[in-house]
């Protein structure tokens, strides 16, 4: 995963992940024979770290006005480590490369289902009512938006503007919602 988010997926070869895990690169080739099965390999734990942290990232919300903006921060969190470069720098191979996409979208789903879940569950909203669907899912596509642009350079004064603004917003369309 931090061969990938950092030296990205040309750079990310069986020899030099063995190098990384001090391993030789017989050994590495032993359990992954291609760059191929080493990828799936790391894909498929990759899913696993981020529906853990999905699961078990939930911290106890702020009482009051402040819990949508905690919320907030909780959700774009989702996207701004290693692991989301990690899976960027994949999703951008998957794009030119239709066998890997095959592979890539399936995982994705299931990331983005337990994503929209989180969501829901920490803003406290009713998943099912088709308009905070759309209101959730917008959110989740800023906060994923939010995590991109913080890839190439820190982002966080920035970042910390829109989710201020973006909490007010949101607080607004969930309260006319809940009208």
């Amino acid at each position: 995963m931090a061969s990938l988010a950092e030296s990205g997926w040309t750079r990310t070869t069986v020899a030099t992940v063995a190098a990384r895990a001090g391993v030789s690169r017989g050994a590495a080739q032993h359990h992954f024979p291609t760059r191929g099965d080493l990828v799936m390999a790391a894909l498929k734990h990759m899913t696993k770290v981020r529906l853990a942290g999905l699961r078990t990232g939930q911290a106890v919300p702020p009482e009051g006005s402040d819990r949508t903006r905690w919320a907030l921060d909780q959700l774009v969190g989702l996207y701004t480590g290693t692991l989301f470069t990690a899976a960027l720098h994949v999703w951008t191979e998957a794009a030119v490369d239709a066998g890997l996409r095959a592979q890539v979208i399936p995982l994705e789903r299931t990331l983005a289902w337990a994503a929209y879940r989180l969501a829901v569950a920490l803003l406290d909203v009713d998943g099912e009512d088709p308009r905070v669907r759309a209101i959730v899912s917008g959110t989740l596509d800023l906060a994923r938006g939010l995590g991109l642009a913080n890839v190439l350079t820190d982002d966080a004064m920035r970042r910390s503007r829109v989710l201020d603004a973006w909490a007010e917003q949101l607080d607004q369309a969930l309260a006319r919602l809940r009208d």
